[in-house]
């Protein structure tokens, strides 16, 4: 036999048919409300607004301080705190910056617990949904709950708040002069040109069409490389990104040739950007039966033998195509650089 004296108890509500299982600890209400110094007296209200309304006008300074900082503090200054130290420009503007948000937050908590009404109310659980009526009560306490914030009647809070806002915004668009100066047309051109001899990129020997046989795919650069190696790393490390090419032979007779492209290649050989032109990985690999060639990042898919053309993958646009010839001693060379922007597309070309 089962002991229920320790079950909550239980009565029938005969209108709804229901059970309801009685509350186990009776509710104790809502304790009575106590008033702020705010509430009572208009003087200390005042002297609170004033408060938030400094901190947030002191926030403002700071955004604009930080774009002072940046352009006034040189760029190779360095703060020393005994053993430590640390780039002056940078210090400053993250202290500016971190001290105008510490001051908005703590001027709305301010706000908040001061000024703003803090009447208790007890709000029992609801459906889900909301019927069209609770919407029309939602939407008026919206309005009753901003009015009563004070946000329309304190317009110097308001005023202040907005402006420190708004100011905020100004370092983010200062500190974009930090991504570098703008490409202009660096992204539409390589070091290849007319007369660029084609040379494999392990030996930096030029190539001959003797040198490929049908089905081969070579990974090649320009000529004009190597030398910028010891001229400036930086500037070879960028101009390999972009000129690097990748030389096959096909069978003249499963060559579909766009037009315009006719004499691009050299007896079923052809030359492509290396890039891939969805996110610039490089690629080389080939399945010669196919003539595709695969980007080993999200698997595009190139036709070699049809202008490079996509045939699979997320890549919009087929890899760029380097006009082939033959010079004097019989060694390919570029007819003119790209026609087009290798690898991604980018912002300029949509």
């Amino acid at each position: 036999m089962s002991d229920d004296k320790n079950l909550p108890a239980v009565k029938a509500d005969e209108e709804h048919s229901q059970v309801v299982v009685a509350e186990p600890i009776p509710d104790p209400g809502i304790e009575p409300h106590e008033y702020r110094i705010t509430d009572i007296d208009p003087k200390a209200a005042d002297r609170v607004e004033r408060q938030v309304s400094t901190m947030f006008t002191l926030a403002g300074l700071l955004a604009l301080g930080s774009c002072v900082a940046y352009f006034a503090i040189p760029r190779d200054s360095v703060l020393e705190f005994g053993p430590l130290s640390g780039n002056a420009n940078n210090m400053v503007i993250g202290l500016c910056i971190g001290l105008a948000l510490f001051l908005i937050g703590a001027g709305a908590i301010q706000w908040a617990k001061k000024l703003m009404v803090d009447e208790e109310i007890a709000e029992d659980r609801h459906p889900a949904h909301s019927s069209p009526e609770q919407i029309a009560d939602i939407t008026e306490a919206f309005k009753q709950g901003a009015a009563e914030s004070g946000f329309t009647r304190r317009k110097l809070i308001r005023r202040s708040l907005l402006a420190s806002m708004g100011l905020l915004g100004l370092p983010a668009i200062v500190f974009l002069r930090d991504l570098g100066p703008l490409p202009g047309r660096a992204l539409y051109n390589t070091i290849w040109a007319k007369g660029i001899r084609v040379v494999n990129d392990v030996t930096d020997r030029p190539i001959k069409p003797s040198d490929l046989v049908v089905g081969q795919l070579v990974n090649a650069a320009p000529a004009n490389l190597a030398p910028l190696q010891e001229e400036s790393p930086v500037e070879y490390q960028n101009a390999k990104a972009k000129a690097a090419v990748i030389v096959v032979r096909i069978k003249p007779a499963e060559i579909r040739t766009k037009p315009g492209r006719e004499n691009w290649g050299v007896d079923g050989i052809l030359c492509y950007s290396k890039i891939c032109t969805h996110v610039g990985c490089p690629i080389s690999l080939y399945e010669q039966t196919t003539h595709h060639v695969l980007c080993p990042c999200h698997q595009s898919t190139f036709d070699l033998s049809d202008s490079a053309k996509v045939v699979f993958g997320p890549a919009a646009r087929p890899l760029p195509q380097l006009p082939l010839a033959v010079d004097s001693e019989g060694y390919l060379v570029a007819q003119s650089g790209f026609t087009e922007p290798v690898g991604p597309s980018f912002f300029e070309r949509g």
